[in-house]
Parts: structure tokens; C-alpha cells; sequence
């Protein structure tokens, strides 16, 4: 099997420097994008690739730098290729999706009224796993950001874990490296600061070794730079770079 993952961008919502933290996940016969931010169509330009040619989109939650792009994405393949995307995504975040983020501009009289007359819905629950492809199996994990809205984690072969952004979960964290083996951990970092919707550098520097140097942090500041060769067994993911898994 040859899974790789190749990152639209690395920033966090205000970063300027950095592309939104949405990526293309890929193996031989199938593209996954994970989320759809606001700068997700000029970062698949800058990479030369087109959304016509991504198999399906998958939501973790409902932020502008993980839906902004939707828009823009369900248009272009309505108008320029004639086909819905295929959108997966939990259950829980359909009817917020449309009514608070997509109705404003999809929305068109006798056309379009609900996001499945746009998008292809593929809804998912948790502790399902859902078989991609013959080698790309998904798992989704509700993990706590914004009190009062859902967010969720991934779990990619069941050795992987992607988390979507999310507060300090050392629990959890563990346990996937000590239970269930996972190898890899992708995981939002904010730089600085105290941990109030996101989880810090300074916390994830906490966690045992044997979770640290499973680590690639992702999802970080302008500030990036400036934190080079201060993270221990933590690398930096790196946009548009193709990262086998």
C-alpha cells in the first residue's frame, strides 16, 4: 500500500504566510481532501490540481478555514464539469453546514435547497469505519474545540490518528499509542499562549516520549519559523509537501 499525505496548507486561521491547514490525502486509486478552508482553491491552483479530480471531501467541523472553500468547489465542478463532489462528513454537522454557512450562497430557488441538491452527502457516525477504497479506511473520533459545536478527529487505517483542532487531550492521546498502536499522530499546535480552543506546543512537549516522537505538528502560526528546533521529537509538517505514511 502507498498512502501519502500532501498538505494544502499548514497555518492556523490567522496565519498569511501559511495556506489554511487542509490536506489531500492520497493512495493509488483514490484522493481524499480533508476540509475545504477559505484558501483551499488558490492552493490546489498553486499545485496545479483540480477539485474534478479529488474522489471525495471530508468535513471535520465547522470553521471558515476548514468549509470556506466549499462554495467555490461546489460551483466549479457543477459549472465546469457537471458533477457534485462527494462530501463526507459527521452527521451532526449537515444541517448546521447548509442553514449557517452554505445556504447564503448555494442556495437558488427550484435548484438548490438543502446541501444534498449540491453536494453528494455521505454521512458518518462515530465508531463506524468507513472503507474508502481497497486500501483507505476512515474512522471519525468526536473531540472537544469550541464549546457548543461538534469537531471531529480521524483515525486513517487505524494507525494514524489526524486530529482535527482541538483543546489538550493527553487521555486520549495516549491511549491511542498504547491501545490501539497508532504510529502517527498529525496534530493542530498552537505556538503560544494558554490552551483555550486549541492545544498548546507546551502541552504536547508534556506528553510522554513514546507519544512525542509519533508527533507532526500542524495547523501553527506565522510564528513557525522562530520555533524551529524547539519542539524535541516533534517535526513540523510542511506545506504542499508529499509526506509518505
Amino acid at each position: 500500500m502507498s498512502l501519502s499525505l500532501q498538505m494544502l496548507g499548514t497555518g492556523n486561521a490567522f496565519a498569511k504566510k501559511y495556506f489554511n491547514n487542509n490536506g489531500l490525502l492520497l493512495d493509488e486509486n483514490y484522493t481524499l481532501l480533508i476540509d475545504c478552508g477559505i484558501t483551499a482553491p488558490l492552493a490546489m491552483h498553486r499545485l496545479e490540481k483540480s477539485f474534478s479530480d479529488v474522489n471525495a471531501t471530508l468535513i471535520t467541523h465547522i470553521h471558515a478555514d476548514h468549509v470556506g472553500g466549499l462554495e467555490e468547489l461546489a460551483l466549479t465542478l457543477k459549472h465546469v464539469h457537471g458533477k457534485k463532489m462527494t462530501l463526507l462528513l459527521p452527521e451532526t454537522l449537515i444541517e448546521p453546514l447548509w442553514n449557517n454557512t452554505l445556504k447564503g450562497g448555494l442556495y437558488q430557488e427550484d435548484a438548490v435547497s438543502s446541501l444534498s441538491d449540491i453536494f453528494d452527502v455521505k454521512p458518518m457516525q462515530p465508531e463506524n469505519i468507513y472503507k474508502l477504497s481497497p486500501t483507505l479506511s476512515l474512522e471519525i473520533i468526536q473531540t472537544p474545540h469550541i464549546p457548543g459545536k461538534n469537531s471531529y478527529s480521524l483515525l486513517i487505517n487505524n494507525e494514524i490518528f489526524y486530529s482535527a483542532d482541538m483543546t489538550f487531550q493527553p487521555d486520549l492521546l495516549i491511549s491511542l499509542v498504547r491501545e490501539r498502536g497508532i504510529r502517527i499522530i498529525l496534530h493542530d499546535c498552537q505556538l503560544g499562549g494558554t490552551g483555550v480552543v486549541h492545544t498548546t506546543l507546551e502541552e504536547l512537549m508534556s506528553l510522554p516520549k513514546d507519544v512525542r516522537e509519533r508527533i507532526k505538528l500542524m495547523h501553527y502560526s506565522d510564528e513557525q519559523p522562530d520555533f524551529v528546533g524547539l519542539t524535541g521529537e516533534m517535526e513540523f509538517l510542511e506545506q504542499h509537501v508529499n509526506y509518505k505514511l
